[in-house]
């Protein structure tokens, strides 16, 4: 099942922000995320917030879904008010948002450019399994005005596809690029390393086959056990073997090796681009602390330091909308020293580097040991940027650790 929400103070009913928040609002980066919370099958190792269809229950449509976000659109105007800026980056996330039909996409897409614009340059992205496209529906989705999209590739291998409980055939995906590539979209695969039972030779041919399609992007990630999922219950009963740590750290080093080889340069610690322009401009803008709305059940959002989550079933999110309310469940505002902490987290993970003038003295200090243990570049930390050897990304909360004493 979906992970549980944070704790946080109450949102108010009407979605108000605090005045602190809104202020330099048109001068910060904006972007919009969509949360559809639908999927044709529930992986086993998925704790995101998504829902089968016999898991909906009385008072949730996959159908009028769309037309139920464009409220919670209509209700970010309002809170925002004028000062809001165009929409520089548009997501949409999921569960999987492509069992949604092209023209509902559209439409919550066509919201977004109603409420707030859309930049001339807005990076318009969604996630989609190989097996939930066809040429004629990404053709629909470019002409809607998406740019980019992001495959759920996981692996190629099929013993491994099967422990994850994924659905797609392999020869799938490769069919699916080529798809997105007529219709003129820019392409994103997602892999995943570290599942029982694969071997650094699978991995291997999954870095393969993902560089065989040409992608522009290419994210890998190490699987985690969530408490609550399917796969945590195999474990706990013996079926099969939780990751190991230094099988992990063995797949990390391939991929950057083989995806580097390649010619796609790591840009953060899980991510891979062939160039600056390829990034995933709406993610960087969370690693850089940017402001975005979050629509859609379980969303979350940022606004001038003030983060808040909406409710997460379907049903209670349509209900509290219909009902003139906004669907946020709790919020937080962080503290000064919070969004320091959050910075330095998020901004060390970035190729970029972390800019050193942002550290208290005692983080400054400890650079030279970091330097020393191979953890921090040194010619770039003399520069006055910490930026992550390939050691350092492997053991990143350590460093973060030691640059926040």
């Amino acid at each position: 099942m979906p992970s549980a929400l944070p704790e946080g103070e109450p949102a108010p009913d009407d979605g108000a922000l605090p005045p602190d928040a809104l202020v330099g609002l048109g001068r910060r980066p904006f972007g919009v995320y969509l949360h559809v919370p639908f999927c044709a099958v529930r992986c086993g190792y998925c704790d995101f917030n998504t829902y089968t269809a016999s898991e909906l229950g009385g008072g949730a449509s996959q159908a009028t879904f769309a037309r139920t976000a464009l409220s919670e659109l209509g209700l970010s105007r309002r809170v925002l008010g004028d000062a809001a800026p165009a929409a520089g980056t548009v997501f949409v996330g999921g569960g999987t948002p492509t069992v949604l039909s092209s023209d509902d996409l559209g439409l919550l897409l066509e919201g977004v450019r109603a409420t707030f614009g859309l930049t001339d340059d807005a990076e318009v992205t969604t996630e989609a399994n190989p097996d939930s496209v066809t040429a004629e529906s990404l053709q629909s989705l470019r002409d809607n005005g998406f740019t980019r999209v992001s495959f759920g590739m996981q692996s190629a291998v099929p013993h491994v596809l099967a422990t994850l409980d994924r659905t797609h055939d392999p020869e799938r995906v490769p069919q699916a690029v080529q798809w997105a590539r007529v219709a003129g979209l820019d392409v994103s695969l997602d892999l995943i390393y570290g599942t029982p039972g694969e071997s650094l030779d699978d991995w291997r041919a999954s870095l393969t086959a993902a560089l065989a399609c040409e992608p522009d992007h290419v994210s890998a990630y190490a699987l985690v056990v969530e408490q609550g999922t399917r796969l945590a219950t195999r474990v706990r009963r013996g079926e099969v073997t939780m990751p190991d740590d230094d099988d992990e750290a063995d797949k990390y080093e391939l991929a950057d090796e083989v995806l580097t080889g390649a010619g796609l340069g790591w840009y953060e610690v899980s991510n891979w681009s062939t160039s600056a322009a390829t990034r995933c401009r709406h993610n960087v803008g969370y690693w850089q602390g940017a402001n975005w709305w979050g629509v859609g059940p379980g969303a979350h959002s940022h606004v001038g330091g003030v983060r808040w989550w909406n409710v997460k079933h379907p049903s209670g999110y349509a209900t509290r909308l219909a009902g003139g309310l906004s669907p946020a469940a709790a919020r937080e505002i962080l503290s000064a020293d919070q969004q320091h902490a959050e910075q330095v987290l998020l901004g060390v993970r970035m190729a970029d580097g972390l800019d050193l003038a942002v550290l208290d003295p005692g983080g400054r200090r400890a650079v030279a040991a970091l330097v020393a243990d191979r953890l921090v570049d040194g010619p770039a930390a003399l520069a006055g940027r910490a930026v992550l050897t390939r050691r350092g990304r492997l053991l990143a909360d350590t460093v973060v650790r030691a640059l926040l004493p």
